[in-house]
């Protein structure tokens, strides 16, 4: 098992200032990192890019626009929720050996971001993709965020199309002699995500407009119900840092019971216990609503299987979500 460690701010600062020093305590990082002698080995003696991302979405967007000129690495795994990530001995290795670092950006990841921030400054190539690639007039600010924007862009799959050409751009700054075929990834990968938007647009039509009502454990789908036309419900604010409580839990069985809702939906990356309390509190009210299935919210699931990339991902929700509510 992983040795798991909650840094406090001053910890990461450390680690922020030796990472971008090469000086990590017991990571001697290598000396042949860079456009052209970066990471492991790759195909006819090349090597690679050693990528380092946050979540597994931005992790799939470096796979995909690298290919094969890439080697990445992420910090959050299945199931994992970066609002209250934990980070490990082994993120700090994997941070100082990277080339280039890429996360989402947007607070999502917390104080990492800030971080993140403080070794970009210090030499390294970090990319906020999320922050680069989206125009902030596009984003949604929940007035409970104090401030913040809602970073959970994925969700509208046209707009998180919008972070993969940072990412090409920051791949081809760092390694020219491939920036063509970077590009030509991330066009690749635009024009499949475009397909993707449009798939999700239509098969969430054909549910019922008053049926279209999703209610999960934190609000993270916001910019899904603005992009798809579906009534966004969250127990719990944007970030699942915060706190619900009684009133919480009433406020949406009241919406439930008026609604005749079908089904509310548990999230891969948060616990269980917070929508159980809703469906209990229908039942008391006579009102039997199941639990129509566990969403992706802020990670994918495994790799190695469709679920574990970001198109995969989408269209399991689609799935759960169509099924439960048409």
């Amino acid at each position: 098992m992983k040795n798991q460690m909650d840094f406090r701010p001053g910890d990461w600062l450390r680690a922020a200032v030796l990472i971008g020093l090469g000086l990590t305590a017991g990571c001697g990082g290598s000396s042949d990192s860079g456009a052209g002698g970066a990471g492991g080995n790759g195909g006819a003696g090349e090597k690679k890019i050693r990528v380092t991302a946050t979540v597994g979405m931005v992790a799939y967007t470096a796979e995909r626009v690298g290919g094969s000129h890439v080697e990445v690495s992420a910090l959050m795994g299945p199931g994992v929720d970066p609002h209250l990530y934990k980070a490990s001995e082994g993120d700090i290795r994997k941070l100082s050996d990277a080339d280039i670092i890429f996360y989402s950006g947007l607070n999502l990841e917390g104080k990492m971001g800030e971080v993140l921030k403080k070794i970009g400054a210090a030499g390294k190539p970090v990319v906020a993709v999320s922050e680069q690639g989206v125009d902030p007039s596009l984003l949604r600010s929940p007035p409970e965020f104090q401030g913040h924007h809602d970073p959970h862009i994925w969700f509208d799959v046209s707009l998180w199309a919008k972070t993969i050409l940072p990412a090409a751009e920051a791949l081809a700054k760092l390694a020219p002699q491939w920036a063509d075929e970077f590009r030509a990834n991330a066009a690749a990968y635009e024009k499949e995500l475009a397909a993707l938007h449009e798939d999700c647009k239509t098969q969430l039509a054909t549910i019922p407009k008053a049926q279209r009502v999703l209610i999960t454990a934190h609000d993270a789908f916001g910019y899904f119900g603005r992009a798809y036309d579906v009534q966004v419900e969250g127990l719990q604010g944007v970030s699942t840092s915060s706190e619900y409580g009684l009133r919480d839990i009433q406020r949406l069985v009241e919406l439930i019971v008026q609604r005749k809702v079908k089904a509310v939906f548990v999230e891969s990356s948060v616990p269980r216990r917070s929508i159980e309390a809703v469906v209990e509190g229908c039942k008391a009210r006579g009102h039997q609503v199941v639990i129509g299935g566990s969403l992706f919210s802020d990670a994918m699931g495994e790799p190695g299987t469709p679920d574990g990339t970001y198109p995969g991902m989408v269209r399991k929700n689609l799935q759960i979500i169509v099924g439960a509510l048409k």
